[in-house]
């Protein structure tokens, strides 16, 4: 029951982590492209940001799924 908790609580907290950085680095990706609106190196950078951003989505989402499973076993 400790594990789940222990899950629930390192999940939640990291893909919220992830998702305001990925949002942080996709705006400045952003501002990168109005800066140097010939080079494409913003494309790489845009979607590294993009990357981070689904994955602090997809751990939030473990995260929630552990505390679902956390709360059924405390219900019994």
């Amino acid at each position: 029951m400790q594990a789940i908790k222990r899950k629930w609580l390192i999940f939640s907290i990291l893909g919220l982590i992830l998702i305001g950085a990925g949002l942080s680095l996709a705006i400045d990706a952003g501002f990168y492209r109005m800066q140097n609106p010939e080079g494409l190196n913003w494309i790489y950078y845009g979607t590294f940001a993009l990357i981070v951003f689904n994955s602090g989505v997809c751990f939030f989402g473990q995260g929630v799924i552990y505390k679902i499973k956390y709360d059924h076993i405390m219900e019994k």
